[in-house]
């Protein structure tokens, strides 16, 4: 990609440029970054990554578990790429939040840690908190979350932290993929997000620190992970024929491009939704929006990959062991980047004092 065009995606770090590039504090291990695939939606825990095929029929859904490439491990039949290279992810299937379950209130939690009610100052997206730290503007691809029935921020600001640290949106029909060659392109799909996520790894390679992949745009009139079953939402159906296969594709042909490169080590991979699904189908057919219990898929910085941490209950309702909420998942992200995650910006601590992250994960630990 042309030079002039990573700069005005502001993801070339370059050192000794003054502002917001180049600059880099003790704190941060260098180097270190993070692409967050979110999979906007929410994505049912039993019909991806926390399957129940023992569970009563109205709840475990039409999908079957597979075994992976890992012994123990098992994943929904809509992966199957994923099943192969299960080595190099780690699940953790103990995720929850007690925020609203409506999309906008989700996607806040999962990517600042906080949830801002009232008048109360919207908190900053990952992102943003790293980019105060290392300079380097964050960038957003390939739109930013439209409307999801809340009305409400999406997490993916700067929110306190102000327009310094907000993060740059670079839109589809702005990509130049034309040094990629055709079979690199097709590796990822030949579609919006395959695109977007190869663009999200050579901005990386580039030099940016934080990129953030928006999976879909919105819920209505669309086919997302939002599967309540009927109209404008999506048929459950749909994880087999079109979502499924879209992100196996491209989330394996990433992490296999990043560890090509030499680069999966130091780019810390977080795939997530907002919430998860509701475990019992409903009426039409499909499930509803259930906070109370998602899966998160992390991989590269430093992350073990071939292991499961946290689990479910038998219904995939509620976590059994080891439950992980927003603030110690952005613990654990900042741990992985570097970056103190008790570290206090404009009088607020960037997560919540006594929280720890999940030194489990990690290969050498924490």
């Amino acid at each position: 990609m042309r030079r002039r065009d990573f700069l005005r995606a502001g993801a070339l770090a370059a050192p000794g440029l003054p502002g917001a590039f180049g600059f880099a504090k003790e704190s941060v291990r260098e180097p270190a970054s993070c692409i967050v695939l979110m999979l906007v939606g929410g994505p049912s825990q039993l019909d991806t990554w926390d399957p129940k095929p023992d569970a009563p029929s109205d709840y475990r859904g039409p999908f079957r578990p597979v075994k992976t490439n890992v012994p123990g491990i098992e994943i929904s039949e809509i992966f199957p790429r994923m099943a192969r290279h299960a080595e190099k992810y780690a699940l953790i299937r103990s995720v929850y939040h007690d925020g609203p379950s409506y999309h906008d209130a989700g996607h806040q939690l999962m990517q600042t840690g906080r949830f801002s009610e009232g008048d109360e100052p919207e908190h900053p997206c990952f992102g943003s908190v790293f980019s105060s730290v290392t300079g380097a503007r964050p960038v957003v691809l390939p739109f930013a979350i439209g409307a999801t029935g809340g009305n409400m921020p999406h997490g993916q600001g700067a929110g306190y932290l102000g327009g310094d640290f907000e993060p740059l949106l670079l839109p589809f029909h702005g990509f130049d993929l034309s040094g990629e060659s055709e079979s690199a392109r097709r590796a990822y799909g030949l579609n919006r997000f395959g695109q977007s996520c190869l663009m999200a790894r050579r901005l990386v390679e580039a030099g940016s620190r934080f990129v953030t992949v928006n999976m879909f745009e919105t819920v209505f009139g669309e086919t997302t992970w939002d599967i309540h079953g009927a109209a404008p939402f999506s048929p459950i159906s749909c994880y087999r024929d079109h979502v499924g296969p879209m992100f196996d594709q491209a989330y394996v042909a990433l992490l296999e491009d990043l560890q090509r490169r030499g680069m999966l080590e130091n780019t810390l991979v977080v795939a997530m939704g907002e919430f998860g699904r509701s475990p019992k189908i409903n009426p039409t057919g499909g499930r509803d929006h259930w906070p109370q219990c998602s899966t998160v898929v992390m991989a590269g910085g430093g992350i073990q990959g071939g292991q499961v941490y946290g689990s479910s209950d038998r219904l995939g309702a509620e976590p059994r062991e080891n439950p992980v909420d927003p603030q110690q998942l952005a613990a654990t992200i900042y741990s992985a980047l570097g970056v103190p995650p008790h570290m206090v910006m404009n009088g607020v601590p960037v997560v919540q004092p006594g929280t720890l992250p999940i030194a489990e994960l990690f290969r050498s630990g924490l």
